[in-house]
């Protein structure tokens, strides 16, 4: 399964959640990251890379901007928030059946949107992690769900 997780600038929200769910090493499981207004070629935010750090998540990333092939490759778009989501919508229509906000997703009675850290204190890019890290609980329990046995 391939998954792409979108936020903004691709500098907190979606590269902790592509470390994260990487990090869980999901047999079957790939995983890229995008903003949609990422600049490409930039890094992770210090903050985000110590926290990730802080619970041994070794991660390399560079900045990318949604891309097509991407979209086209991925098997689920999870955005960070509805406004992502619409976004990707409205330039990528035939993606509707494969695209939802990663809160929608796993947990569909809650808010849709994760909370962004930008511009945050080192505890304000904890709290968001530790909300990624339960919802990513959630997404290898909702994938390990729906897989048959071999």
């Amino acid at each position: 399964m391939n998954i792409y997780f979108i936020c903004t600038g691709n500098t907190c929200r979606s590269p902790m959640a592509e470390a994260i769910l990487k990090a869980r090493n999901i047999q079957g499981v790939q995983v890229k990251s995008a903003g949609i207004y990422a600049l490409e070629g930039g890094e992770i935010s210090e903050n985000a890379k110590a926290i990730l750090a802080q619970d041994q998540i070794q991660f390399e990333h560079i900045t990318s901007q949604v891309k097509q092939q991407d979209i086209e490759w991925a098997d689920l778009i999870l955005t960070m928030t509805l406004a992502h989501k619409n976004m990707i919508l409205q330039s990528f229509p035939n993606v509707q059946n494969k695209t939802f906000t990663l809160k929608e997703y796993v947990a569909p009675y809650s808010s849709k949107d994760v909370s962004d850290p930008f511009g945050g204190d080192i505890n304000t890019y904890r709290q968001t992690y530790e909300e990624l890290s339960k919802l990513i609980d959630e997404l290898q329990h909702k994938i390990a769900g729906g897989r048959t046995t071999e």
